[in-house]
């Protein structure tokens, strides 16, 4: 046993380059894991900043000289962020809290909708007793009344609760201006801490870099786009909660093939409540439908052609157990974060003595 250990270890971790890439790798998940929380504006500010730079460098690209194009970047950040806080948030609280006063109503109807079925389709009646489905609906509403309640009662728990949010607001942005400002000299200073031999580590980092810095900047452009189209499509239509409903259909972009399935049930669920099976509830189904077939076919092939190379069970895999470890951060980063680790197995040197001394042995003359 302690053999196999020592082949497995001379294998894999033989040359030092191999420890220094294995210890940067798990310093920085310790960090995340163990002040993830206390790092949260650090750590968000970087994701931003890094997400920007590359509107900087596309401007510099068209000649224009580097703090101008820093303070266009910024500028036009600064001003998507008071329109989230002081137009967009403001409206979503409204709906969302109008959609949970409503629930309950909504919850009556449906339980009348429910009982009638035994009556039309009496097979269901020999698989369900009307004391179980009773017992599920109220289960259901006592499930709703609870998490409102405690939305309501506390949606901030307490003034330092507030106080936190206003200094993470402060802070944020000046920390997304510092790190484009000084992009150099932070890269630079970090560099000093690092080992001068380090040609894994840079190597991974530039299979890496171009595809996350991609992926990132693409999937907030996905969600934007989703977002607005559905929130024009369901005003059209006069879908009730429209911006609240499209919110959460951009959101969903961001768990591959999971979130289109699941955002489908409030869509059908208040259109069901405010046409009934009808034209309407059809026409808007069928229209969310269409949206996510061009967002499917056509939208991410050309934001994400090349990007992205994992099978579909690699990034669901990676979406449940990145997702488990940070919630939504961790589901919005799973596929870079798959991403980086397939580039560090391809990358990983390993040592076969064995494989090399019988290539040895076959190439020497009989």
């Amino acid at each position: 046993m302690i053999g196999y250990i020592r082949n497995w270890y001379q294998r894999h971790f033989s040359d030092p380059q191999v420890v220094i890439l294995a210890l940067f790798i798990i310093f920085g998940f310790a960090i995340v894991l163990l002040a993830g929380d206390l790092l949260a504006p650090l750590i968000a500010s970087v994701v931003i900043a890094y997400v920007l730079d590359g509107g900087v460098e596309m401007l510099r690209r068209g000649k224009i000289p580097r703090f101008l194009a820093l303070g266009l970047v910024f500028f036009v950040f600064i001003a998507t962020l008071l329109i989230i806080i002081f137009a967009l948030l403001p409206k979503l609280s409204q709906q969302f809290t109008q959609l949970f006063r409503e629930l309950p109503n909504m919850i009556t109807q449906g339980q009348d909708l429910i009982m009638q079925l035994p009556d039309r389709y009496p097979s269901i009646a020999e698989i369900f007793t009307e004391e179980q489905i009773k017992e599920l609906i109220w289960s259901i509403r006592s499930q709703i009344i609870s998490i409102g309640h405690n939305l309501f009662s506390q949606p901030l728990e307490s003034v330092v609760g507030l106080i936190t949010i206003m200094v993470y607001l402060i802070l944020v942005p000046l920390l997304v201006f510092f790190f484009l400002k000084d992009k150099e000299k932070v890269l630079n200073w970090l560099e000093g801490f690092l080992p001068a031999n380090r040609e894994l580590t840079n190597e991974v980092w530039f299979e890496v870099n171009q595809k996350i810095a991609s992926y990132i900047r693409g999937k907030f452009l996905e969600v934007f786009l989703i977002w607005s189209i559905t929130y024009v499509t369901f005003v059209f239509f006069g879908l009730q909660y429209a911006m609240l409903l499209s919110f959460l259909v951009g959101i969903s972009v961001i768990i591959p093939y999971v979130g289109a399935a699941v955002v489908t049930i409030p869509i059908a669920f208040v259109a069901y409540f405010q046409w009934g099976i009808g034209p309407e509830f059809a026409y808007v189904l069928i229209a969310y439908a269409v949206i996510q077939f061009l967002d499917g076919n056509i939208l991410v092939p050309l934001l994400f052609s090349e990007v992205v190379s994992l099978h579909p069970a690699a990034i669901i895999s990676a979406v449940i157990v990145f997702g488990g470890i940070w919630g939504l951060w961790g589901v919005f980063f799973a596929i870079p974060l798959a991403t980086l680790v397939n580039a560090v197995i391809k990358a990983w040197p390993t040592t076969n003595n064995n494989i090399d001394n019988k290539q040895e042995q076959e190439v020497e003359p009989a």
